[in-house]
């Protein structure tokens, strides 16, 4: 789906996390950085993954990474989540998807039968000067630290 690839230079971004703070691209500057995109807070795929990436959290830390999730939900819905699965990373609240649609997952999915536009779960992996060193497209949502840390 996405357009980028592994050796380009990653989209930047600006936008609100769950707490109304504003979080970019260029905070991280000098670690790496998981960029995940999910679907949608508190559905059953998106919680799988987002509780694999919050009990290797402290590895992920320990290793000079910094992770950070992206969904269209609200920064309401994106708290709520966070609070309910105790997730100590930024989520952040893209609405009107320019992150979403800088990094190209945003697109047309089947689901039951039926076609609707929508995030493709994708998980960029960021250097520590902002260029992309790996992409997963086949997200393992119970074994994506696995996937990430390979």
């Amino acid at each position: 789906m996405t357009t980028l690839k592994v050796g380009d230079k990653a989209p930047s971004f600006s936008e609100n996390n769950q707490k109304g703070a504003k979080i970019s691209l260029t905070d991280f500057k000098g670690k790496k950085v998981v960029l995940f995109f999910y679907p949608k807070a508190s559905t059953p795929g998106c919680t799988v993954e987002a509780c694999d990436l919050r009990d290797n959290y402290e590895r992920f830390l320990s290793l000079g990474y910094e992770v950070v999730g992206v969904s269209a939900d609200t920064e309401r819905r994106q708290l709520n989540f966070a609070n309910k699965n105790n997730l100590p990373y930024h989520l952040l609240a893209d609405v009107d998807k320019k992150i979403i649609e800088a990094y190209g997952v945003w697109g047309p999915k089947k689901f039951m039968g039926r076609e609707y536009d929508g995030i493709h779960r994708t998980t960029f992996v960021i250097d520590e000067n902002g260029i992309i060193e790996d992409i997963i497209v086949k997200v393992k949502t119970k074994a994506h630290t696995a996937q990430i840390l390979k």
